[in-house]
C-alpha cells in the first residue's frame, strides 16, 4: 500500500508542476489578435492556432490527471487501518494538587504562626 501511496504521489507532484509549466507558457486572448495579422506565429511548429489548441488540451490533460491523483490520495490516506483504542490513551494521568502547608497543619493540629501567611489568605 505504501509504494501505491508513493507512486501516486509522485504522479500528483508531476502533473502539478506540469499544470503550472503549461499554464505558464500559454499566451493570454489578447495574444491571438497579433497572431491574426502575420506576427510570424503562422511560421511555428502547430501553426497559428495549433499550439493554443495543444497546449490547452495537454493543460485539461494534466489537469484531469491531477484531478484524479487527488481523489487517489485522499482514499489511500482514509482507507489506512486505524488503531484501536482512545485518542486520551496515552496521555499521563495527573494527582490532585497538594493542600497547602497551613490547611495540613490545621489538620494535624499544630498551632499556626499567627505571623505567617496563611491567615491573609481570604475564606
Amino acid at each position: 500500500m505504501e509504494y501505491l501511496f508513493s507512486t501516486v504521489l509522485l504522479i500528483h507532484i508531476l502533473a502539478a508542476i506540469g499544470v503550472i509549466g503549461l499554464v505558464l507558457v500559454q499566451h493570454g486572448k489578447g495574444a491571438d489578435m497579433g497572431a491574426a495579422f502575420g506576427s510570424g506565429a503562422s511560421g511555428s511548429l502547430f501553426g497559428a492556432t495549433g499550439s493554443a489548441n495543444f497546449l490547452s488540451r495537454t493543460t485539461a490533460v494534466l489537469a484531469a490527471v491531477f484531478f484524479v491523483t487527488s481523489l487517489s490520495l485522499a482514499y489511500i490516506a482514509s482507507s489506512k487501518p486505524k488503531t484501536t483504542g482512545s485518542v486520551m490513551q496515552d496521555t499521563v494521568e495527573s494527582k490532585p494538587v497538594s493542600a497547602p502547608a497551613a490547611a495540613a497543619a490545621d489538620k494535624a493540629g499544630s498551632p499556626v504562626d499567627s505571623g505567617s501567611r496563611a491567615n491573609d489568605i481570604p475564606k
